[in-house]
């Protein structure tokens, strides 16, 4: 019993949303809840079964024979079948038994790829798509994804519903976009994934272990684009080659105790090094074509980080990639962040001048920032601005850091 209490959440994880993935393609996203419930039943059936029977030879063939008959059975009791599937098969007298439903490892990836372009409709928002995308294409359960986003299950079930009955008004189909509108739909499927890495990097909730799945998993899908033809573009090359600089870093971004850990501070022998070659080949793949992504850029960044050791070089380079970040889509994060490349590239008071004029004096860690800057040169101001982002901060990760700075102030 205690095996299968441990594989059936991981096979949960691994199957689940392959499952689903095609019986939606099968049923049509106006169904996704029949599919979502077949699956569900399937794994629901494996705890009670293999809990008093012992685990099968093959797990993953039990579950994927379980839930074929259970999608059959189904089919024999509706009148789904007779609309949707029917007319897909040739021969009319067919009986269900003979439907088969392709549980292919070329199917499932087909399936999860086109799945991956629905949920990625620019009809829905992007916190609905990448919840979205954490429950279908990723198989999170509700409790994992209101962890993940800081809120709790009733927000997340309100927001699926929502999302899912948009995706009926607009009729989205499970297919890839036609040549034409490829370009311009990976590019809302790439923003998605995107956000979805960022939300677990740059999380601020205590579960470490959750916020690297997280991870894993939009690095996952995005490698699904690159297994794919059409869909392996330089922009995609450049995002994994993106998520592979930061996800090098992972393991010495937190300490034991769960506390951030600064840049300047980490441990460089805990960078993973081979996710750091992965993320250079891909940046290599991804310079060609005369199309220059925010991906590219920032994957720029993220490589010269990867090399601890204080630089004119890294800094100016640095400096130059975020300069035109911000001409090709200005953000005020990307700003903030500039200003500490450029307090390393030209010094600290060019810095402070260029960071107070962006005035984000809502925002915690613009005041952190300056505090940073001011540290050495004005220390009344450097702690004034340190207590404000102190105040406006919620995460105890950051109240800590930012505990830690006012700290040493008291021993300049």
């Amino acid at each position: 019993m205690e095996q299968s209490e441990e594989l059936i959440p991981h096979l949960f994880r691994t199957e689940y949303r392959k499952l689903t993935a095609v019986l939606t393609k099968i049923f049509g996203l106006e169904h996704i809840e029949i599919a979502e419930d077949i699956s569900s039943d399937t794994f629901l059936l494996a705890s009670e079964t293999w809990g008093i029977k012992g685990l099968p030879e093959n797990p993953v063939a039990w579950l994927y024979t379980v839930a074929k008959n259970k999608a059959k059975d189904y089919l024999k009791r509706n009148t789904l079948f007779e609309q949707k599937i029917m007319p897909q098969i040739q021969n009319s007298t067919s009986e269900i038994q003979e439907f088969e439903i392709d549980l292919s490892e070329q199917n499932i990836t087909d399936c999860q790829l086109q799945m991956m372009f629905a949920i990625c409709h620019p009809s829905i928002s992007s916190e609905a798509q990448i919840s979205l995308s954490l429950r279908v294409l990723c198989g999170f359960g509700i409790d994992e994804i209101a962890t993940a986003f800081l809120t709790n299950k009733e927000v997340i079930n309100k927001r699926l519903f929502r999302a899912k009955e948009k995706l009926r008004e607009e009729q989205v189909k499970i297919e890839f976009p036609n040549p034409s509108a490829i370009e311009d739909r990976l590019e809302v499927v790439l923003r998605t994934l995107y956000l979805l890495f960022n939300e677990g990097y740059y999380s601020s909730g205590n579960d470490v272990t959750l916020r690297k799945d997280v991870c894993l998993e939009a690095m996952r899908l995005t490698n699904l684009l690159l297994e794919n033809k059409s869909t392996n573009k330089p922009a995609v090359n450049a995002l994994i080659s993106l998520m592979c600089f930061h996800a090098s870093r992972f393991e010495a971004r937190v300490n034991v105790n769960g506390e951030t850990i600064l840049y300047q501070d980490q441990n460089e022998n805990l960078w993973n090094a081979e996710l750091i070659l992965q993320g250079q080949y891909f940046l290599t793949h991804a310079s060609v074509g005369n199309k220059l992504s925010k991906y590219h850029l920032e994957a720029g960044i993220a490589y010269w980080h990867t090399l601890k050791q204080d630089t004119e070089e890294k800094w100016e380079s640095i400096l130059q990639l975020y300069n035109k970040l911000l001409q090709l889509e200005y953000s005020p994060m990307a700003a903030l962040n500039r200003t500490y490349a450029l307090s390393k590239a030209n010094g600290k008071n060019e810095a402070i001048i260029a960071a107070e004029k962006l005035n984000l004096s809502n925002n915690h860690l613009y005041h952190a920032l300056l505090g940073n800057l001011y540290t050495g040169i004005d220390n009344a101001i450097a702690r004034s601005h340190f207590q404000t982002a102190l105040k406006l901060t919620k995460s105890k990760a950051d109240k800590t850091v930012i505990a830690r700075s006012i700290s040493k102030l008291d021993t300049l």
